[in-house]
């Protein structure tokens, strides 16, 4: 990204963003390991949320010593989207789309016998509340399928409670990372950005977070998972030249995972290696609403923002264009 021809990767640049996102996450990931918590000990959820603005500290880190920039705010996508783009569909793509895709990819799972819905009676929620103390009285006449779709209606809305958090990944990989691999071409680079996205997972992934029970499998599965959405959240990146979508599709992507209990059966089993966005299931979904993209001729993006106007080293003269490729 950090050239004024816009032709040859910056690799100076992309080696510090992944020495400083990946050194500053997995030293956290490897305190919860060395201490005994896990994924589970009283500190384990706070540490996580910070261990996920490694990729933002990277990016700031890049962008203002080790490649500097002189148009940060546009290299990375910090506006609400260029001009020309119609940027503001793009929002609700994001968000309410990637819902749809979130209840397909449950529903294709129903059809194959490894996901149990219960749409009548809700009994996975119902026994979650009624663990409650208190809450079995409260429940009593309670519509309970009005509580469950008031919640997944509004998880477009209430994905933006996720965003600050979010965009500590965000600002990483669709920010800084995907535009700093466009001279490799769009595909490469949305295949590739995805790829280190879910590899940068792997020692949660190992100690059992997002796949219980499947720690090795599970972090082929993370990585191919983050691959497939990664091409959906970064074309949102690519057509917009703006990272803001992006943060609110993976906010909901990360709020949707509370679905799957809403939608069961009690005392079925729930694996995440077949349901959710991160499952086989979802990545079927996903992989449909990639190739409706390219039939459509959306994706790859032609004069993507990121494309014609590149990002202008700190030392550089008159910035010159970029030309647009795939």
């Amino acid at each position: 990204m950090n050239t004024a021809t816009g032709t040859q990767l910056d690799r100076k640049g992309i080696l510090g963003f992944l020495a400083v996102a990946f050194g500053f996450t997995w030293l956290i990931d490897l305190v919860l390991f060395v201490t005994g918590q896990g994924i589970t000990g009283p500190w384990s959820l706070p540490l996580i949320a910070v261990s996920m603005f490694g990729p933002a500290l990277a990016t700031f880190v890049v962008t203002h010593w080790i490649s500097p920039i002189r148009n940060i705010r546009v290299a990375t996508g910090l506006r609400l989207g260029a001009k020309g783009t119609r940027w503001g569909w793009y929002y609700l793509l994001a968000t309410v789309g990637m819902l749809i895709i979130t209840l397909a990819g449950l529903f294709l799972a129903a059809a194959a016998g490894v996901y149990h819905m219960d749409l009548t009676n809700y009994s996975a929620y119902r026994a979650a509340l009624e663990a409650v103390p208190g809450a079995g009285a409260a429940l009593a006449g309670t519509p309970l399928g009005v509580l469950v779709w008031a919640q997944i209606l509004s998880l477009p809305l209430a994905c933006i409670i996720n965003a600050p958090v979010i965009f500590g990944e965000e600002y990483g990989w669709r920010g800084y990372l995907l535009p700093a691999l466009l001279p490799l071409g769009q595909w490469p680079a949305l295949i590739l950005q995805g790829l280190i996205w879910g590899f940068w997972h792997a020692p949660l992934i190992l100690m059992g977070y997002n796949y219980p029970g499947h720690p090795f499998l599970g972090v082929i599965m993370m990585m191919l998972a983050t691959t497939v959405v990664g091409i959906l959240i970064g074309w949102t990146r690519l057509a917009t030249g703006s990272v803001w979508p992006a943060v609110l599709a993976h906010a909901l992507i990360n709020g949707g995972a509370q679905i799957p209990m809403l939608l069961s059966q009690a005392g079925t089993p729930v694996d995440m290696l077949h349901i959710s966005m991160l499952g086989w299931s979802g990545m079927v979904v996903e992989l449909v609403a990639i190739g409706i993209l390219v039939l459509l001729r959306r994706l790859p993006v032609r004069n993507a923002p990121d494309l014609a106007e590149p990002a202008i080293p700190a030392d550089a003269g008159v910035p010159t264009a970029r030309t647009a490729t795939a």
